[in-house]
């Protein structure tokens, strides 16, 4: 239990050490509605907080992706479990947003004007950082040039799969030399068989590939919950709006239906068919 004294601890001149480290008079002044709708804070602040969560899951993505390039597997699958662990607080977020009724949208969706999660930049870092690149994507951001910028330099890092195949290649697994150094912005083909044949080596042998089974295991970990994660949001957009066009017209849901039909690590996936 917390003395009284405690709970009335002076800061000083330098202010709140708390609010400092964490900036929260400027995170809590961002809440800027539009309407007076009493739902709209709902969705303006869980969407804000989903900013920050495709922030941190580009970041730790990052992480084991340079980790895995160091040869660094057990660091890898630590930084995994935490990447995990971030996509199931994205998961958690739908709940609040699903309390909404298909009205009490209503209320506010006009005030949204032109702009959808579609445009979201931080999503973009962290699906190519993934190892989704789609050029295109950064397209919609080429009115804002540093924003545009970054979105092309991370389009031409290696992602997060790439280092994957690197480690793979580097063990004696026969991983193709164009998987290995090649120009990563471009998109491969949904499924490499190679690749496929590659990965089955590695569950067929787990005694022999253990800590490789492992990582395996952690990308579709991490796969299946982003995969989670999109199929929620097309449920969540399909009871908010039904058939309706979605914000800055796209196509809503049928949009959100072929996307929720990708996988990250393709291979993986594919693999198990051949067990």
């Amino acid at each position: 239990m917390d003395h009284p004294s405690d709970l009335t601890m002076e800061s000083g001149d330098g202010g709140n050490p708390f609010v400092r480290y964490v900036g929260s008079e400027v995170l809590l002044s961002l809440q800027n509605l539009r309407t007076n709708s009493e739902t709209e804070p709902s969705f303006l602040i869980t969407t804000q907080v989903n900013e920050l969560l495709f922030k941190l899951a580009h970041t730790e993505s990052v992480r084991a992706r340079n980790q895995l390039e160091d040869d660094d597997l057990a660091g890898a699958l630590r930084t995994l479990r935490r990447l995990r662990n971030v996509y199931t607080a994205l998961n958690g977020s739908w709940d609040v947003l699903c309390s909404l009724g298909p009205t009490e949208y209503a209320e506010f969706r006009d005030a949204l004007g032109e702009g959808s999660g579609f445009q979201s930049y931080m999503y973009r870092h962290m699906e190519f950082l993934l190892g989704h690149k789609v050029a295109m994507m950064a397209e919609g951001h080429r009115g804002h040039e540093p924003i545009y910028r970054d979105l092309l330099r991370s389009l031409g890092e290696m992602s997060l799969y790439d280092a994957v195949l690197r480690l793979l290649w580097r063990r004696g697994l026969p991983v193709p030399q164009s998987s290995v150094e090649r120009d990563w912005s471009e998109a491969v083909p949904p499924v490499r068989q190679e690749i496929v044949e590659v990965w089955r080596t590695v569950y067929t042998d787990q005694d022999k590939y253990a800590d490789l089974y492992m990582l395996a295991e952690a990308l579709v970990d991490v796969a299946f919950d982003l995969c989670r994660w999109r199929t929620t949001h097309l449920l969540s957009v399909e009871r908010l709006l039904g058939s309706k066009t979605g914000t800055a017209g796209s196509s809503g849901a049928n949009w959100l239906r072929r996307v929720a039909e990708q996988r990250f690590f393709p291979e993986l996936w594919a693999v198990r068919a051949q067990l």
